[in-house]
Order: C-alpha cells, then sequence, then structure tokens
C-alpha cells in the first residue's frame, strides 16, 4: 500500500513535553523542551497568551536570537557573544600586516558599472601578468585508508560523501609530505566542527605526544574534536580571528616546542594569507630569535644525536647541527578568493614586481568569482538548492563546495556582452591562479618549497586547489620529532 500523504500541520499535535510553536518556515512544531506548566519554549514563549504582555527583541550582541525586553540588561551579562577577557596569545592585528594608507583604493565603483574600456584594460593587465604561469595544475588526488569505512557508508548523502573524499585526499597529502607521524601539533585554521583534524587522528592511530590546535572565529556547533579523549593526543580549540592569533603565546606550544603542521580545509579567502603569516612569520620568526642562542647547548646536551648531522669529509667526521623549522609543513585547501584583502595579502611585493597595485587586485579578486560563478543556476534551481542546504544542516554546509560564491552580481559583475560564460571562467581561473602564485612566491622568500596542486575533482569540489608548503634546507619530519 502506497504511503499517505503528511497530513496538514492544522491536524498535527505537538509533541508532549515539547513547544507548541508552528514552525511555518520548517513545516513542523518546535521541538524545544519547555518549562513545567508552559505552552511554548523560551524563544517562542511571546506566542503565547499568557506572555503577550512581555516583549521579546534581537539580542544586540548576535541577533540570531531573543530575550525579553526587560530583561535585557541581565541577559547581556551573561550571554556567550558577550566580549570575554583577551587570553595571552591574542595580540591585536599581529597577523594583519602593514596598513599602507596610500595605497588603500577610495570607494571603487562595482565591476558590472566599469565601462567596457576599463574591463577591457584590466583584463589585458591580468593576461601580461600571468603569461608563464602554468593554468594547468599537477593532479594530486589522492585517498587515506583511514575514510575508506566512512566513504563506503551507504548511509551517506552527496554532501557527506563529498567532504569525505576532499578530506581523504588532504589526508593522503600530508601523509605524502611525510608529514603524518608521531610528535608534532597540528593547528587547524577555520576548524569548523573539526573534522579534518578528527581524521588525521584516526590516521595516527596511537601516535605519541600529538596534539591538535583547532582555531575558529566563530562559535559551532556539532563539534567532533570533544569526543577524541584518547591517552595519546590532546585537543584544544581556540575561539580566535587569526588576525590575532600568536602561536608562540599558546602554552601549549611553548611547553612542548613542538614542530607544527597548518593545515585547513576550505580556509576562506584573506584566512590564508592570515595562517601563512601566522604561521612563517609570526611563529617561525619568534622561535628562530628563541632558539638562536641556546642552540649550541642544544646539540651538546642532546644524547639521542637527533640533531646531530655527520658528514664525513676527507676522512675527517664533524658533527654539523641541521637547521630545525618550527613550522614542519603547510597544507591548505585554497577557497573563495573574492573574499581576500590587499592590505592582509601575503603577496604584495610579487604584485608590485609585476606593476599592479591595490586597484588591480581589488577588481582581480572580484574577478575571481568568475571561476566558480560563471553559470548562474536558474531562481527554481536556487530555491532547491537553498532547501536543500537548509535539510543538511547538520553537514559540513558552513563549507564552499560550490565555489563559496556568496556575492552578488552587482559586486562580482554579471558576465559583460563582449565576454562568453567560457571566457568569463577562464579570467575568473587567471585571477586565482595570479593571487595563489603571490602566496607561492611569499612562502619561497620566507625559506619554503610551495606547491600548488589540484587535490580533488571539480564534480567534487570547484574549489578544487591544495597549497603546500615544505621548509627548505631542513631535516625531515621525523628527525624534528
Amino acid at each position: 500500500m502506497a504511503a499517505s500523504a503528511p497530513a496538514p500541520h492544522t491536524t498535527d499535535f505537538p509533541v508532549e513535553g515539547r513547544c507548541s510553536y508552528y514552525v511555518e518556515k520548517k513545516k513542523r512544531f518546535c521541538r524545544m523542551v519547555v518549562a513545567a506548566g508552559k505552552r511554548f519554549c523560551g524563544e517562542h514563549a511571546g506566542a503565547a497568551e499568557e506572555e503577550n504582555a512581555r516583549k521579546r527583541i534581537l539580542c544586540p550582541l548576535d541577533p540570531k536570537h531573543t530575550v525579553y525586553e526587560d530583561q535585557l540588561s541581565k541577559h547581556l551579562k551573561k550571554c556567550n557573544s558577550r566580549e570575554k577577557p583577551k587570553p595571552d596569545f591574542f595580540i591585536q592585528d599581529i597577523n594583519a600586516g602593514l596598513k599602507d594608507e596610500t595605497e588603500i583604493p577610495e570607494q571603487l565603483v562595482p565591476i558590472s558599472s566599469l565601462s567596457e574600456e576599463h574591463l577591457e584594460k584590466l583584463i589585458k593587465k591580468l593576461q601580461k601578468a600571468s603569461e608563464g604561469l602554468n593554468s594547468t595544475l599537477k593532479d594530486q588526488i589522492m585517498s587515506h585508508p583511514a575514510l575508506h569505512d566512512a566513504l563506503n557508508d551507504p548511509k551517506n548523502g552527496d554532501s557527506a560523501t563529498k567532504h569525505l573524499k576532499q578530506q581523504a585526499s588532504i589526508l593522503g597529502n600530508i601523509e605524502k609530505l611525510k608529514l603524518l607521524g608521531p610528535r608534532r601539533c597540528f593547528v587547524e585554521f577555520g576548524a569548523g566542527k573539526g573534522k579534518l583534524s578528527h581524521w588525521v587522528d584516526i590516521a595516527l592511530k596511537d601516535a605519541e605526544k600529538v596534539h591538535f590546535i583547532l582555531v575558529e572565529k566563530v562559535t559551532t556547533r556539532f563539534k567532533v574534536d570533544g569526543k577524541h579523549r584518547k591517552k595519546n593526543s590532546v585537543f584544544e580549540r581556540l575561539q580566535i580571528d587569526i588576525q590575532h592569533l600568536c602561536l608562540n603565546k599558546i602554552p601549549l606550544l611553548s611547553k612542548e616546542k613542538l614542530p607544527v603542521v597548518g593545515i585547513g580545509k576550505h580556509l576562506c579567502g584573506v584566512a590564508t594569507d592570515l595562517a601563512l603569516r601566522c604561521l612563517v612569520e609570526t611563529y617561525a620568526a619568534s622561535c628562530e630569535e628563541r632558539n638562536e642562542e641556546p642552540l649550541a647547548k642544544r646539540i651538546k646536551n642532546d644524547k639521542t644525536g637527533k640533531e646531530i648531522k655527520t658528514v664525513a669529509k676527507k676522512g675527517n667526521e664533524k658533527n654539523v647541527p641541521e637547521k630545525w623549522s618550527p613550522v614542519a609543513g603547510i597544507v591548505i585547501a585554497l577557497c573563495c578568493h573574492h573574499r581576500c584583502d590587499w592590505r592582509h595579502y601575503v603577496g604584495k611585493e610579487y604584485f608590485r614586481a609585476l606593476g599592479l597595485g591595490a586597484v588591480e587586485f581589488h577588481y582581480f579578486q572580484r574577478m575571481s568569482s568568475w571561476a566558480t560563478c560563471g553559470m548562474r543556476k536558474t531562481s527554481l534551481e536556487a530555491s532547491s538548492l537553498s532547501t536543500k542546504r537548509k535539510d543538511e544542516q547538520n553537514d559540513d554546509s558552513e563549507e564552499h563546495d560550490d565555489g563559496g560564491c556568496r556575492i552578488t552580481d552587482e559586486s562580482s559583475g554579471s558576465a559583460p556582452g563582449f565576454l562568453t560564460v567560457e571566457e568569463k571562467k577562464k579570467i575568473g581561473h587567471l585571477c586565482k591562479l595570479l593571487i595563489d602564485q603571490g602566496r607561492v612566491e611569499y612562502l619561497q622568500q620566507k625559506g619554503f618549497s610551495p606547491a600548488l596542486q589540484y587535490y580533488t575533482d571539480p564534480l567534487v569540489s570547484l574549489e578544487n586547489v591544495l597549497l603546500t608548503a615544505l621548509p627548505n634546507h631542513s631535516s625531515s619530519p621525523e628527525t624534528t620529532a
């Protein structure tokens, strides 16, 4: 017998002990538990007849929830979104980069308002600056046995499978770079629910002395790091903007002195630049300054000989210390170039060497969205996609597998009449490549060997480029550990 259609909500009843407020948007009753003798939860209490005299207003600290107007002052003292005392590792704008007022462009018009002549000049500048760059990156689509069972779980939906494929490839690339091992600290930037660190921990099994620092600036629901209680791994979550994060002030790092591996999945726009500066400029530089003086003592007293390299030269053996890098490696999946910011961008010198500046960067980062938003969805498709996203709130919906395109046509610019959709997508990819090349040049200047590669199929995620980097002339991660 065919299943009968769900009855209209007029004949449905709320579950006993649950809120009686009908949520029109979700086509069901609210499922929050109510207080004894009440019909409505705190959020929907304004709908109760006995509570009509009291008015609920949006919380001024976080408009995602409401509060009784007559209890606002009391609520502000305990609201989870209130400003809390700053920890020692918070240093205002430490990773922000230098602010050059002369280069910050004034109010610039949207791309959609540019003349055809002006836009053509920008495109010619882009094409000239991109000459010699390899627009086709190497495929490094990998997997890892740690995710085998999860990837083959028949309960997975399309969204879950896509995320798992990306996490498996990132994990495979981490292992390929020999960064997956004991005695190190993984710092996940833009951690969200912490699933990338979760899989790294599972892949490491019972490896000793492994620490995880998860950095996320907003409060996150459904976190998975709280489920880890293993003896040999420690998880610490920091709610802080990367712009103000000083890694060497974190007690765990200053105490253990473990090599750091910076990781991230879909690290959005400017966050990538802040993370790179946090790792290779702020943290690495401070560690090198701190370790400059006691290096000889550390070599002399190290009985294991892990920091001693024996070199045979003309029959004589000499003890030569290897250079140790506090940052063992970087593996970051890039995302949302249209959210980059010239002030924080690490590739300014690269742009200046090409005769480009803040104005060109502004338009290139806006045009970069053409790579992932060239084919606009119809209103019906967009509506269907929106509904699907609302139904998948337990998935990683905060991540940007559709390219992260969240900007309006007015700001990004609809396709000019003289450009086809394919030409527009090609220009968008060139903008992304140029911005990423600036990051590569920056890492090279800081003593790293960086690389860009495709880590997943574009059908899985349009944001499919992985930035990796290892320090030059350093001992292997196994040695430094």
